[in-house]
């Protein structure tokens, strides 16, 4: 079973999503997630930084 997960603070990079959340020990985490088609780019980064790096570098492969 998956966890469910409340994001805040969400902001689109071009086709790249980042948003945080808690993860189960409650810990602030990052994610970034492209939402293109046949793109399967999404990751988890501690810090808001690292995320909003790598929306805003992100390249999708046609």
């Amino acid at each position: 079973m998956s966890v469910y997960r409340r994001f805040r603070d969400v902001r689109r990079f071009g086709p790249v999503t980042v948003a945080t959340y808690h993860d189960g020990r409650g810990r602030n985490r990052h994610t970034a997630a492209c939402s293109a088609p046949r793109c399967g780019f999404s990751n988890d980064y501690a810090d808001r930084s690292a995320a909003e790096l790598a929306a805003r570098t992100h390249r999708c492969n046609p």
